[in-house]
């Protein structure tokens, strides 16, 4: 059902033009790596070395190097899109089986109310990994096939000074983890808010205000009025970066912005918010009458 809207083609369009910046800021950074490396470099009336330039430019774009830090920033950078289109999703996929009565036939085969819980968060979680995971693995195998090295040698940035944090199979399976942190823990919250208010304007109001609304209030408590640190526990996509770059290998000092709750924080957060989303939603199909 949701395939078949054009408004999620739209906006998965949309989505993928901060994969596309990644990509492509990628080959117009070797093409000027070339380029700098063939001639000396006059700023002014001081000529510059080309490896001491091709250096800083590294440095200045990290962000772009395939390193721990680009698929952080991507993540990052991909929320405000995966969380508009998960509002969408949460309306077509589990609001309107509620809205149209049609959980009652669905529980009325020989399934239980899980499966069908399991079902809709499967179905949510292909959704984020279309996102977030595909596009983040794609540029891991681009970065991969500029450099081999960068796919076979765990210590590629450590080694060269290029970046921080592992390169090969670790980054691989840390992309890997982060789109499932993501997937799973937004797919739970996303079909119990669903299931809760069915209607898209209502679940955007509530999905905005959940992610949106707590962000800037964790801000203001933290950055704003210095409180403790674990009021930005409150920030719900925060908690998910924080698991998420664990995931990765970001050490903890490098997190931005400081400070910050430790990962097992987190974690905790989330994994309370997701139990009490499990125990809304075994509620929400306890009460739904079976047509049989």
């Amino acid at each position: 059902m949701l395939l078949r809207r054009k408004l999620f083609w739209v906006l998965y369009g949309f989505a993928l033009l901060l994969f596309l910046m990644f990509f492509f800021g990628s080959f117009l950074l070797d093409w000027a790596e070339t380029q700098l490396a063939a001639a000396p470099i006059q700023i002014g009336r001081l000529k510059t070395d080309p490896e001491r330039a091709v250096r800083f430019i590294r440095q200045g774009l990290r962000v772009l190097n395939g390193s721990q830090e680009t698929f952080a920033y991507f993540f990052g950078y991909q929320g405000p899109m995966v969380l508009i289109i998960l509002a969408l999703a949460g309306s077509v996929l589990v609001g309107n089986d509620f809205t149209f009565r049609s959980v009652g036939f669905y529980l009325a085969k020989p399934i239980l109310p899980r499966h069908w819980i399991v079902g809709k968060c499967l179905a949510v979680g292909v959704v984020v990994h279309l996102l977030t995971t595909v596009p983040a693995l794609v540029l891991f195998a681009q970065h991969g096939m500029s450099d081999f090295d960068y796919v076979t040698d765990v210590d590629y940035f450590t080694a060269g000074g290029a970046g921080r944090g592992p390169a090969g199979w670790q980054l691989a399976l840390g992309i890997v983890g982060y789109g499932m942190v993501l997937a799973t823990a937004l797919s739970i919250m996303l079909v119990a808010a669903a299931s809760w208010l069915r209607r898209t304007m209502p679940l955007i109001l509530t999905w905005v205000s959940l992610f949106l609304f707590l962000r800037i209030l964790a801000n203001l408590l933290v950055d704003g009025l210095k409180y403790d640190e674990r009021w930005r526990l409150l920030d719900c996509w925060n908690n998910l970066g924080l698991i998420g770059q664990a995931c990765l290998g970001v050490a903890f000092e490098n997190l931005e912005p400081k400070p910050q709750p430790t990962y097992l924080e987190a974690g905790l957060t989330i994994l309370g918010v997701c139990s009490a989303c499990l125990i809304l939603l075994k509620m929400r199909t306890r009460d739904v009458p079976i047509v049989r």
